[in-house]
């Protein structure tokens, strides 16, 4: 009787557990913690001022995905405040469709409270026909308040990363969910292992190591 508790009681810790994954997600957007950007238009505008910030791109594939994934510029100078806009481009180099989702952070880490996405082609799976290349937009600003804080007012360039991944639902994915359901790519940090976890609209959970399946921590 004593282990049937036991047994419960563990159960549901390993279930609060997963549990967290996608709401320590959701806090990392909203506050930026651990060098993801912050998501969403500001509830109050941003002033744009004369002071610039140089932000960098970066563009990784996993490997079990055959794309071909590149910032279409390598950085750009960009005034604090002002909404802009950058592209990357990706390429499916299978003879198949195939569907990709991204993941993304910013480095350093502590510039992520202030670098602020408003549209992404990250927010969605992108499909991709066999062959096609398609231009993907990113919108983004940087808060004016980096330069305010003492903590970051010596930073000068901001890298944005971004890590493609076959998407948990496409059926053609080794090691996939089923088609049709409705689950998004997480990862957390376990020692030297990377585990991507996938979370349905179900409620059912998958856990495999990938290659490059990381968000920050």
């Amino acid at each position: 009787m004593i282990a049937g508790a036991l047994f419960v009681v563990a159960g549901g810790m390993v279930g609060l557990a997963f549990a967290a994954v996608p709401l320590y997600q959701l806090f990392c957007q909203v506050t930026g913690y651990g060098g993801t950007p912050r998501i969403g238009v500001p509830e109050k505008p941003v002033a744009a001022t004369d002071q610039t910030i140089t932000v960098r791109f970066d563009a990784n594939v996993n490997s079990t995905l055959p794309w071909k994934f590149r910032p279409a510029q390598n950085e750009m100078t960009v005034r604090l405040g002002e909404t802009v806009l950058a592209h990357f481009v990706a390429r499916n180099v299978s003879a198949e469709p195939i569907v990709g989702t991204a993941t993304f952070n910013v480095t350093p880490f502590k510039a992520g409270p202030y670098f602020s996405k408003v549209e992404c082609f990250c927010f969605t799976e992108q499909s991709l026909d066999p062959g096609q290349e398609v231009a993907m937009p990113v919108s983004f600003y940087v808060d004016p308040e980096i330069y305010a804080d003492p903590g970051t007012r010596e930073i000068r360039t901001i890298t944005l990363s971004y890590t493609f991944f076959r998407a948990v639902r496409d059926p053609r994915g080794k090691g996939t969910g089923a088609a049709g359901t409705d689950e998004n790519l997480l990862s957390t940090d376990k020692g030297s292992t990377r585990l991507a976890i996938a979370v349905s609209s179900s409620g059912n959970r998958q856990v495999r190591t990938e290659d490059h399946a990381w968000l920050p921590r």
